[in-house]
């Protein structure tokens, strides 16, 4: 018999582990943990494909990254850039310079080690030297040229004789190391290179009146396109820019000279 709402109602509790509504909750739990775990690991899975094709480079622009130059950071200057180096070599020196600018500024930085080089004191090595690196219509002229600027009264100035001697005892320095290069006016045919330059120069040895000293400078090369190669048709040179030398001591005469045996120059290409 049904009872009223009068009367007093009865309820009825279970132990916690029994009551209904926890299995429902427990039953809702699982399927949410569930779903939980999946987006995890799918997430997990994407951030991994992510960072391991992030350092794969792009097969379509690999050719054209290869030409272009990094970027270098705000203010300071033009980036180092270049192409493989040239493998072709004429009387010591790199010959066979690509037609761009790139291998016009290259051409120009070994010229400008040439030129500045202990040969140059020399009559016969200083011939050969112009006649490698000159353009064939302008070698009379530089030839003539040169042979004045290190006239025997210049060689006397750096303590050699007129064949480029030094006294007995002591090693003659002459070294130029470009420090970077810069190009004007290109065209296929002719290009003016600036090549920002230091030196040393003097006599490294005990009891050298000249002793090996550090020099700026900037060599300024015209060159042309001869046909399979870029050729110096004249050139000036003009001192600086010296940076403010730095508050080292100087090496005495016998590290000098032990680095002057020991350390061979280089070859450049960009």
């Amino acid at each position: 018999m049904p009872l009223s709402d009068d009367q007093p109602h009865t309820r009825t509790r279970l132990p916690v582990g029994e009551q209904p509504s926890s299995q429902s909750n427990g039953r809702q739990a699982r399927p949410l943990r569930t779903l939980l775990t999946v987006l995890v690991v799918v997430t997990l899975l994407v951030v991994a494909i992510s960072i391991a094709n992030h350092g794969k480079p792009d097969p379509g622009n690999s050719a054209r990254s290869a030409d272009k130059a990094p970027t270098a950071p705000s203010g300071a200057g033009p980036a180092p850039s270049g192409d493989q180096p040239v493998s072709t070599t004429t009387n010591g020196i790199a010959g066979g310079f690509p037609h761009t600018d790139q291998g016009a500024q290259s051409a120009a930085a070994n010229y400008a080690v040439a030129i500045g080089s202990a040969d140059m004191f020399r009559t016969d090595t200083r011939h050969t030297i112009v006649a490698t690196i000159a353009d064939p219509n302008a070698v009379a002229t530089l030839q003539s040229r040169l042979d004045q600027g290190f006239s025997p009264e210049t060689a006397a100035k750096f303590g050699v004789d007129a064949q480029g001697r030094p006294p007995k005892g002591l090693t003659f320095v002459s070294r130029t190391i470009p420090v970077g290069t810069k190009s004007s006016g290109y065209t296929a045919d002719t290009v003016k290179i600036d090549v920002w330059c230091t030196g040393l120069f003097g006599l490294a040895g005990e009891h050298s009146i000249r002793p090996v000293a550090e020099e700026w400078f900037t060599l300024s090369l015209s060159l042309r396109w001869t046909g399979t190669d870029w050729k110096l048709t004249d050139f000036s040179r003009a001192s600086g820019p010296a940076p403010v030398p730095p508050d080292q001591q100087a090496a005495t005469a016998e590290e000098i000279t032990g680095a002057v045996e020991q350390f061979g120059g280089f070859r450049y290409a960009r």
